[in-house]
């Protein structure tokens, strides 16, 4: 839910098949600071693809790289429904846009070779097989790093590969939900004790995701500076656990367990998810001046400076009456009307789904959702923009995802004219 929008806007997004409507159009150029990086992407389901992504966001010459059965969720569902074709699905094309596609079997020798042969003049590998894998194929980093000294190889494994910590479960394999227990997340996630929930989003692949696509542009500065590829290495449980940061130094400062605490913030009040008239809102009112503010939206400038509520601290130690004397005012107002009280003096969001999203006037400002057009639909499919802003090299998505094979000649060509 979004104040700003307008009607008309509103009535496009209420229908999924018009959001193209509401959406930026494709950028017409690879542009971005990393146009001069070259990555071969070896990976597959959604960790690996949604880091290379993230580079080929950014301007980087992304070759996807897949098997001849293709990659896992490449026909997954959803498709649109005038898709008799379906070269892939929603969840494909979210982390595969702004990539060229080739399928390389690397069982056969021939296939090995064309790798060999990407690999000339590529800046960057990344993989997420199981470990062993790649050594299996002839295709080791000690080996690569022997052929191609300045390549900076990256992988992302649940539980990382041997040659950054040999641990027990090394060749365990692992998904989202493994990554997210394993990690630490889903101890601390739920409504209170009686309860332990994942993350929505896929959030133990995503975040190792993240992480892998930094430590790349790390070693991918020092291999300019000196040089010198490196082997980085990002395991999905060691992601999540350094994003639960709270979870180690509470143990550690005090010997807490930090359990799941709904929406609230442990050591501040208010600062939660309040209910409606017609929905729910986000409302975080930490410093004085907004605490103030708070207190005349509410009608009780008397709690200013009321012992219970004068601080932070002493309104985190007397949460339940706060919450009790929010929630009572939020129940009486609608979601829009708090957005529109409280907003740009109290830290404040309506806890917006999809449609409100494909609605949201900050939304469209920002361009964060972008209509790619598809080979087997009549309408553009409509994906997240990234988030990453640049001033002199801006970044975006200009191409949609790769059919199976579909670079094959472009690609094979330009080796040819390298060589």
């Amino acid at each position: 839910m979004d104040v700003g929008r307008t009607d008309a806007m509103s009535d496009r997004a209420a229908d999924h098949t018009r959001g193209h409507e509401v959406a930026a159009p494709m950028r017409t150029d690879r542009t971005g600071p990393l146009t001069d990086v070259r990555v071969v992407d070896l990976t597959q389901a959604l960790a690996g693809p949604y880091c290379t992504m993230i580079l080929a966001d950014m301007g980087a010459d992304v070759i996807k790289v897949e098997s001849p059965n293709g990659d896992l969720p490449r026909f997954s569902p959803p498709h649109h429904e005038d898709d008799t074709e379906k070269y892939f699905g929603g969840y494909f094309a979210s982390i595969n846009r702004n990539k060229r596609g080739i399928v390389i079997d690397l069982k056969a020798p021939e296939g090995v070779e064309t790798l060999f042969r990407l690999l000339e003049g590529a800046d960057v590998l990344v993989e997420n097989f199981k470990a062993g894998v790649m050594d299996r194929h002839g295709l080791s980093w000690e080996l690569l790093n022997k052929r191609f000294p300045s390549l900076v190889y990256a992988t992302i494994r649940g539980f990382g590969d041997p040659r950054s910590g040999e641990s027990p479960q090394a060749d365990w394999p692992a998904f989202d939900v493994v990554a997210q227990a394993a990690g630490g997340l889903v101890s601390c996630t739920g409504s209170d004790e009686s309860e332990r929930v994942t993350a929505g989003p896929s959030i133990g692949d995503i975040y190792p995701a993240t992480m892998c696509a930094v430590g790349i542009l790390g070693a991918l500065h020092h291999a300019r500076r000196t040089g010198e590829g490196q082997f980085v290495d990002v395991a999905m449980v060691d992601a999540v656990m350094a994003l639960c940061e709270s979870v180690t130094w509470r143990y550690s400062y005090t010997g807490e367990v930090q359990a799941p605490r709904g929406t609230e913030h442990p050591s501040l009040s208010p600062f939660n998810i309040y209910p409606t008239a017609d929905g729910l809102c986000a409302i975080a009112s930490l410093t004085h001046p907004q605490w103030a503010f708070m207190c005349d939206v509410l009608d009780r400038p008397d709690l200013i400076d009321d012992d219970r509520t004068r601080t932070s601290r002493r309104r985190s130690d007397n949460r339940d009456f706060v919450n009790a004397l929010m929630e009572e005012w939020t129940e009486a107002h609608t979601t829009a009307e708090i957005v529109e009280l409280l907003g740009g003096h109290v830290p404040v969001g309506p806890v917006n789904n999809g449609p409100d999203l494909f609605a949201s006037e900050h939304v469209r400002a920002r361009e964060m959702l972008v209509a790619v057009e598809h080979p087997g639909s009549q309408r553009p499919a409509v994906l997240p923009n990234t988030p990453l802003r640049f001033s002199a090299t801006e970044a975006g998505i200009y191409r949609r995802p790769p059919m199976l094979d579909e670079h094959r000649d472009e690609i094979l060509a330009e080796l040819e004219e390298s060589q």
